[in-house]
């Protein structure tokens, strides 16, 4: 007791102000680690949190065995996180690194206790190997984790289209052809010379992606002109050389919600009338009264002959789009003029055989889909909100007078027009929100249907709404009607629709040739391989017993769903509690409770009254960005997210005096049914996922063997971290990713969607990253790539509106190109 009585100093201050920070470390672990262990988790952070606060005592009354003690816990702490975790680097990190600062200061204050003749060197020397072991940790975190490099095996596929085909340097279309390959057969930009893209040329667009609207815009390109469209569906023609503006044109589109516009279309018809000459002019639409409206001067010089008055069939090549306030309407290509002879002026009220329409409860936010002289078009509903939304009938129109060709309605097929007067196509049913490809030697369209809202009780849809759900639909491309269909997920109560265009690729089939497929990539992160003449699967399927309790007793579930056993699944490790990660210990126990406390039994655990996880997520898995199949190495690319869920079913009278419906996270009140549905991510209070990294990565996949061939990190913590901070490193932890990836013949896979600013290329045969290059905001579309006409120079361009998380919006159009020189 002697050393207690001791006057205390500085150093004597030190221990017990050391003393006090441990013991109170050993508390916040102790007492939840105490709650943990009631909910049938782990031992350690109770025992440990016990352990420290002995050592704060200790360390206050200054007893040269504090330290020691400290030591031993901190090695039972490093056998637990190894016989847990491995020697996996980023599931260490919270487990080990906080411990070791602490253990740092542990042993640096050994020379305060009371002398007793005892040498510190020890204890120095340990804090030194210590310190040096943090530095390397330090170092280590900013090289890429959990990465994935196999060998890529010979395609055995068609050689590539030659970049100098006509039309082969256009993106005429959001996946850039109808296969939705997003491959360009260009490489002027290639492996060796990547390093040296420089910004080409830069374009803001004046509609900045703020207030709940996002930037998701991928530009087509066709000759001389790059066309794009900004989140209130304004379009900017720009020369595809300088990045000047040609035209603009505005249709004042609005919506409550969801302001985005993921692309345009383009619409040559085989025999055209002259087109009237380019002007710079900012067209304004057309008014349904039939009168001409007057176009405002631009920024770039007008042409030397002035456009002549529109005429009943005034325009050549269109731009075809549709808007948030759900029109269709077709421009001039050249003038930015509406088409005074398709639809009323130039637009076709989408609303039309829909009945009621609430504001912001049905539109467009993908690009029509323009096939031989028609115009296909889905929808988008708004989830969640209530039964009986408006019907997902997809509709094909003519391209050249606007007039409805066809119509698919799943509930009523017997409607293949517009519905009889007084009546409206079959409302809550499926919709088409994404892109859907075609074959036009098949004649077959591909269209990714969603669910009937709401997507998290499902007990009163339709026999049609069952057996559509979640799918790939063949129609004739002619005549509207069914081919085939496959199902991805069975009475789905997830919101587990499918987001994404379908790949159309021709793979290996073993015996020397090859067998026209269609890849279909999912939120689930399972990959469908279907032969696209007749839907079976070319990869095996198997239907595989899912989780069955849990559920509510007023709607039902599926025994099996689905999986694709033959393909690679993305980022579908089952979660379990040792997974739960955080950045420090705190909000890692934090996140093993709420583990803890949900229900979860892996994929597909059912929705209920009491929370439970979904994983992948209602994000993804993979999302509306798609993949890419680079053609010729025959090559999947995709990215994915993994990003957890957790939902509650609130019952009806909580549900409705809880707050109005949210879009996708937060309340969806599901009016009509028993219950509303509280969701959100899972998420640590410092705002980081609950789970360990990586949070989203880039795959590529070998179609021939159909094995991983590489996976890398997405994105790295520049601009992103706890509470929302940016961190300023780019530590590679892999981050959520929106927007696709492109690929070219040159090797390269472009991408920008990761939460860092940067837009990437990666070697599209290792996924090592070649180059990068810095936006001013984060981007979450996907890039695309074009030879201009004027100088025979590749583009990439890129448009960066802001990442999904992030606060820092723009509006910017960016183009890289290498130097003139080279």
């Amino acid at each position: 007791m002697a050393s207690s009585r001791a006057p205390l100093g500085i150093g004597g201050w030190l221990l017990v102000l050391f003393g006090i920070i441990v013991a109170l470390v050993g508390l916040g672990l102790a007492i939840p680690g105490v709650q943990l262990i009631l909910l049938g988790g782990s031992w350690y952070y109770a025992l440990a949190g016990i352990g420290l606060v002995v050592v704060g005592i200790l360390y206050i009354l200054r007893r040269p065995v504090a330290p020691w003690l400290y030591i031993a816990i901190l090695l039972a702490t490093l056998a637990w996180a190894l016989w847990e975790v491995g020697l996996d680097f980023w599931p260490l990190v919270p487990r080990l690194v906080a411990p070791a600062v602490l253990a740092v200061f542990a042993l640096l204050l050994v020379p305060a206790f009371p002398a007793r003749g005892r040498s510190s060197a020890p204890a120095l020397l340990g804090a030194l190997a210590l310190i040096v072991a943090l530095g390397a940790t330090a170092y280590y975190a900013f090289t890429p984790h959990g990465v994935i490099r196999n060998a890529v095996a010979s395609a055995d596929a068609p050689p590539a289209v030659p970049a100098a085909a006509a039309g082969a340097t256009d993106w005429r279309q959001y996946g850039r052809t109808s296969h939705g390959t997003r491959y360009a057969p260009i490489d002027q930009i290639n492996r060796d010379n990547v390093k040296d893209l420089r910004v080409a040329w830069t374009f803001q667009t004046g509609d900045p992606a703020v207030s709940g609207s996002e930037d998701q815009n991928t530009p087509l390109q066709v000759g001389d002109t790059v066309y794009t469209c900004s989140p209130h569906n304004i379009v900017h023609a720009l020369n595809a050389e300088t990045g000047a503006l040609r035209w603009k044109f505005d249709p004042q589109a609005k919506s409550p919600l969801w302001q985005r516009c993921r692309g345009v279309s383009y619409y040559e018809p085989v025999t055209v009338p002259a087109a009237a000459a380019p002007a710079a002019t900012e067209a304004t639409p057309a008014p349904t009264d039939g009168t001409e409206t007057a176009a405002t001067p631009a920024t770039e010089a007008p042409a030397a002959t002035p456009a002549p008055a529109p005429v009943a069939d005034n325009c050549g090549a269109r731009i075809v789009m549709t808007t948030i306030d759900a029109r269709l309407i077709q421009i001039d290509a050249k003038t930015g003029q509406p088409c005074t002879g398709f639809g009323n002026n130039g637009t076709v009220d989408l609303k039309n055989g829909m009945g009621d329409v609430k504001a912001g409860f049905y539109f467009q936010t993908s690009a029509p889909t323009v096939m031989r002289d028609l115009i296909l078009v889905g929808g988008w509903v708004w989830d969640n909100v209530e039964t009986g939304e408006p019907s997902g009938a997809v509709r094909a129109f003519n391209a050249r007078t606007g007039e409805l060709a066809w119509a698919w309605d799943l509930g009523n097929p017997s409607i293949t027009g517009a519905p009889p007067a007084g009546e409206s196509y079959t409302r809550g049913t499926p919709n088409v929100w994404s892109t859907p490809s075609y074959d036009d030697a098949l004649g077959l369209v591909y269209l990714p249907t969603g669910n009937a809202t709401p997507d998290f009780f499902g007990a009163h849809r339709s026999k049609a709404a069952e057996d559509y759900t979640a799918s790939v639909v063949a129609l004739d491309m002619a005549t509207g009607r069914e081919r085939w269909k496959f199902q991805t997920v069975h009475h789905d109560l997830w919101d587990y629709d499918v987001p994404s265009q379908p790949a159309l690729y021709d793979v290996p089939d073993g015996k020397g040739g090859t067998t026209p497929a269609l890849i279909q990539v999912t939120k689930r992160g399972q990959i469908f391989m279907l032969d696209r003449r007749d839907g079976k699967p070319i990869a095996e399927v198997q239907e595989k017993p899912v989780p069955q309790t849990g559920g509510v007793k007023e709607d039902f579930l599926s025994p099996t769903q689905p999986y694709s056993v033959g393909m690679p699944s993305i980022g579908t490790e089952p979660f379990t509690e040792a997974r739960m990660w955080g950045a420090t210990p705190f909000d890692q126990l934090y996140c093993r409770i709420e583990f803890k406390k949900m229900r979860y039994e892996g994929e597909f655990t059912p929705p209920g009254t009491t929370r439970s996880l979904i994983f992948p997520g209602y994000y993804g898995g993979m999302n509306w960005g798609s993949a890419s199949v680079d053609e010729a190495n025959g090559l999947l690319v995709v990215n994915d997210i993994r990003m957890p869920q957790f939902v509650e079913l609130l019952p009806r009278e909580v549900a409705d005096n809880y707050g109005p419906s949210a879009a996708h996270d937060g309340l969806g009140t599901q009016k009509g049914t028993p219950y509303g549905a509280l969701k959100n991510g899972f998420l640590s209070p410092l705002g980081v996922p609950c789970h360990q990294p990586p949070y989203g990565t880039i795959t590529g996949i070998d179609l021939k063997t159909r094995q991983i061939a590489w996976q890398v990190p997405a994105g790295t913590l520049q601009d992103t971290g706890p509470l929302g901070m940016k961190t300023g490193l780019q530590i590679p932890v892999g981050m959520p990713s929106l927007g696709g990836p492109t690929t070219t013949a040159g090797g390269l896979v472009f991408y920008a969607g990761t939460q860092d600013y940067y837009l990437r290329a990666l070697d599209s045969k290792t996924g090592d990253e070649l180059w990068k290059g810095r936006l001013p905001v984060g981007a979450q579309a996907t890039p695309m790539t074009y030879v201009s006409p004027e100088s025979g120079r590749q583009f990439v361009v890129i448009s960066a509106g802001g990442a999904r998380q992030s606060p820092d919006r723009g509006d910017y159009i960016i183009a890289y190109s290498l130097p003139k020189a080279n």
